[in-house]
């Protein structure tokens, strides 16, 4: 059986950030169902945190069942800060491996990069929808560069942007950014020069590759979510600790890995402190109510499931229309 070879090109051409964040739903519903199976991802060190081997890099292993499309697959992906940023190539190299569950066979292999990007902003969409109840929003955004987009983009597929609060530590980004997002945000684009002049908002999303626990407990008011997207802490301590309610998307990958790390490992947050999962919003399996006052924090952190969910609709979609290339592996 030949095996389909999609590139990244052809995947912009075939699946919209309004499809990825109604996958991303379903796949957060059956992730709740329990028909969605995630474990939790592998990670390679490859000097992300420790001093050897010396590349400033990481890659993560994420396979997944997808109950409502039927489909399996790994994703092998993973970030950059050495010889890739020296050669000016993106932060995200991923390739995504599709599988048939009932015989074994790979089905295709698919660039992941946009596919990453583009269900990481959907997933922050999709929890955002369980969490608030309102049509409009208004934003607060630490990062300015992919990541940044893709999050404006998938929330506004969902919601109505009245403002977006941005701050960059490169000036310029945000500045990009602001020009970039003009007719996806009906309303103001706001360029900060100080971090805490972003954390203004119903959301505040950290998109950022910062080592420091930059975003402070005083700054966050009621009635806010907060979104610490990096793989990093981003936000401090006081916050996680004084946060009303905790969701996350996948308990296991949410305490050993992001902002819930090092208080995971120093006995101060565990499971019993997780409120729910996005999947349990989803599904309707939560009886926790939220209150409009409350202070949450929420953690998306990226699972192999919503990868390779959009992964197998790219895939229907290519096969339909004749696209991409087949190859012989065997």
């Amino acid at each position: 059986m030949d095996t389909l070879l999609i590139g990244q090109d052809e995947i912009k051409e075939l699946v919209s950030m309004k499809e990825v964040v109604e996958i991303c739903d379903k796949t957060f519903q059956g992730m709740g169902e329990g028909t969605v199976i995630n474990p939790t991802k592998v990670l390679l060190d490859l000097g992300e945190t420790n001093p050897y081997p010396p590349y400033k890099g990481f890659m993560n292993a994420m396979p997944a069942y997808i109950g409502w499309l039927d489909v399996a697959g790994l994703k092998w992906a993973g970030g950059n800060l050495g010889k890739r940023k020296e050669l000016k190539l993106p932060y995200i190299t991923s390739l995504i491996m599709m599988m048939d569950p009932a015989v074994g066979n790979f089905t295709s292999v698919l660039d992941g990069a946009h596919i990453t990007n583009a269900r990481t902003g959907a997933q922050t969409a999709v929890a955002l929808k369980y969490i608030l109840n309102k049509k409009k929003i208004k934003l607060g955004l630490y990062g300015a560069g992919m990541q940044g987009h893709t999050q404006t983009e998938a929330i506004s597929q969902i919601f109505e942007i009245e403002e977006v609060r941005v701050y960059d530590i490169y000036k310029e980004a945000a500045l990009k950014y602001a020009e970039d997002m003009k007719d996806v945000v009906k309303g103001d684009i706001i360029v900060c020069d100080r971090p805490e002049d972003a954390a203004f908002g119903d959301a505040i999303i950290s998109v950022t590759q910062s080592k420091e626990a930059f975003i402070k407990d005083e700054w966050i008011k009621p009635g806010t979510v907060v979104f610490p997207m990096g793989s990093y802490q981003e936000v401090e301590d006081n916050f996680i600790l004084n946060a009303d309610k905790i969701i996350v998307d996948h308990v296991g990958q949410c305490l050993h890995r992001g902002a819930l790390a090092k208080l995971n490992h120093e006995g101060k947050i565990l499971e019993e402190h997780i409120t729910a999962t996005i999947g349990d919003l989803a599904f309707g399996n939560s009886t926790h109510r939220i209150q409009p006052n409350e202070r949450i924090l929420c953690i998306p952190i990226g699972t192999g499931a919503m990868d390779v969910a959009v992964a197998g609709v790219v895939q229907q979609k290519a096969k339909e229309k004749g696209v991409g290339r087949s190859y012989k592996f065997v």
